[in-house]
């Protein structure tokens, strides 16, 4: 059985990150690639117009940190968030900047990494929002999948 490139499977968040996620920094918004200089900046959504696919949304991006991996290159990843309003956490700072989160409407795409012949297989997460989030918006890319 093949998957088509792009393909991606729910799993919980206590799967994927046993011992927990932290948030570095803030939520910001996932902006297009533009060759123009001055152009006015556009916020990319979850639209892939080659296979007609995606859920429309938002995408904003944040930098994570797993305390569960080994490897301390592949510990801090981005995050992508697919949501109509940027996800806001309401958990306390355990040190200035970082907090810890739990995600909800977890998806994991497959993804080759690396470079040369240091490839290995790598996922890309997209979160449908933060467990106990202040924004005010119901988990919109969840329900989605779910439909």
């Amino acid at each position: 059985m093949a998957f088509k490139r792009g393909t991606r499977f729910p799993v919980s968040h206590t799967e994927a990150f046993p011992m927990g996620l932290i948030l570095q920094g803030q939520i910001e918004p996932l902006i297009k690639y533009n060759p123009d200089r001055n152009a006015v900046p556009e916020q990319r959504r979850d639209y892939d117009p080659k296979t007609n696919e995606g859920t429309q949304l938002l995408m904003w991006r944040a930098t994570v940190t797993d305390p569960d991996e080994a490897k301390s290159k592949r510990a801090s990843f981005d995050m992508i968030f697919l949501a109509d309003v940027v996800p806001v956490p309401s958990t306390e700072e355990v040190l200035p900047g970082m907090r810890q989160i739990v995600l909800e409407g977890l998806l994991a795409e497959p993804k080759v990494m690396g470079q040369g012949e240091f490839k290995y297989l790598g996922y890309q997460f997209y979160a449908g929002g933060i467990k106990g989030d202040n924004s005010g918006t119901r988990n919109v890319a969840a329900e989605r999948k779910a439909a």
